[in-house]
């Protein structure tokens, strides 16, 4: 389909390598997801394994916990993308469908504007995750690189950059293990990226479709329409609002669909999330505390950032929505619907009483994607790390 190859075109491309494109899944691409899916899993596997070796003490267990949840999320999110790839394929022949049945060149205009807008967003994140991949491996060289010269005249065993147990002699296989942790980096991080780039560009489709329903009533309204009303145009008024309703509730519909079939993922990756900035947050504090070296506060600082960036676009996301939503009841609300006739006064009256009530993506009902729940989100993550860190 043109539209689709047109608006998710990166989309493809970034989905296509992590094994995930919900079209022409083929036996290979199957393969290739178990393939790079299983590279993560052994991932925090060998650093669970830690526990079977290592002397057990707090310190050692919140460092291994605030690895080991970080690639966690990275699992969470590409297994259950995976799971539901065919409510993905669904939303996309959906969206085909609604984009088949636009009314005028005014109507794809906005759709444009928002595929482009979408297209932003997929690139910058592809941009972000390359460069973060090059600067990662940078700054691991040049920590090597740096322990070899301090250690020339001192023999100590080479420190891969989490701590992780292979059960193997990790002097011998020390590029080895460290080439599968980076790997499993890579391929969480491109999946983490592939994912979240995907369900951006749907939700702000969704906010071109809510536009849309605002250009629509808009249009019907104005004032040329509103002079000297005869039933043609009154017909003509009706169903042009009726139009608005109707994409509107698709809409709105989209916005449940989507977020019902991603509701586990989505409250599996609060919790993880919450719990693992938490986690980090102790383990800077108690690095720093101890005067530990830089590298040591490196990941549990790297981990902080990427959860907050994280959770902050994700809430960001859902405040883009609720506020496109909100557009629609002022739209209505500044028509001159007054001088309408009585039936399309009662229709008017209708979509501003069916937005009256806030409309917002939320999942279990306990916490819904806005600007207010990232702050809350944060402000929890403190404070059970103050809780944890003053029981210590």
């Amino acid at each position: 389909m043109t539209d689709r190859a047109q608006y998710f075109s990166l989309n493809r491309i970034l989905l296509v390598t992590v094994g995930l494109w919900p079209y022409e899944q083929s036996k290979f691409d199957r393969l290739w997801f178990i393939f790079l899916f299983s590279i993560l899993t052994t991932a925090i596997l060998f650093q669970f394994t830690t526990f079977f070796t290592s002397k057990y003490t707090t310190d050692f267990f919140i460092e291994v916990l605030t690895n080991a949840l970080f690639f966690t999320i990275f699992a969470i999110k590409y297994i259950f993308f995976a799971i539901n790839i065919e409510a993905v394929k669904n939303l996309l022949t959906q969206f085909q469908h609604i984009h088949d049945h636009l009314k005028n060149k005014y109507e794809c205009a906005i759709i444009e504007k928002y595929s482009y807008d979408a297209k932003r967003y997929t690139t910058g994140l592809t941009v972000f995750y390359i460069c973060g991949i090059i600067i990662l491996v940078g700054i691991q060289c040049t920590f090597n690189i740096t322990g070899a010269i301090l250690q020339t005249n001192v023999s100590q065993p080479r420190r891969l950059p989490i701590t992780t147990e292979y059960f193997v002699d990790q002097e011998k296989y020390f590029f080895l293990m460290l080439v599968h942790l980076n790997a499993a980096l890579c391929i969480g991080t491109g999946a983490m990226v592939a994912t979240g780039a995907m369900l951006i560009a749907y939700l702000i489709h969704m906010c071109g479709l809510f536009k849309i329903a605002s250009y629509r009533i808009e249009h019907a309204m104005r004032v040329s329409m509103l002079e000297n009303i005869t039933p043609e145009k009154n017909i003509l008024i009706l169903k042009e609002i009726k139009c608005a309703v109707d994409i509107h509730r698709q809409a709105m519909k989209l916005s449940k669909f989507l977020v019902s079939k991603f509701e586990a993922m989505l409250f599996c990756l609060i919790t993880t999330g919450v719990t693992s900035l938490s986690l980090n947050l102790l383990q800077i504090f108690r690095l720093m505390s101890s005067g530990a070296n830089i590298d040591e506060i490196f990941n549990p600082s790297l981990f902080t950032l990427v959860s907050v960036i994280y959770m902050f676009c994700a809430n960001y996301m859902g405040q883009h929505l609720t506020d496109h939503n909100k557009h629609i009841f002022v739209a209505a609300y500044n028509v001159q619907w007054y001088i309408a006739p009585l039936r399309i006064q009662r229709l008017i009256l209708f979509l501003l009483q069916r937005n009256a009530q806030e409309f917002t993506v939320g999942v279990g009902g306990l916490f819904t994607g806005s600007l207010e729940c990232f702050a809350t989100l944060v402000k929890a993550s403190v404070s059970y790390f103050t809780v944890i860190y003053s029981t210590q």
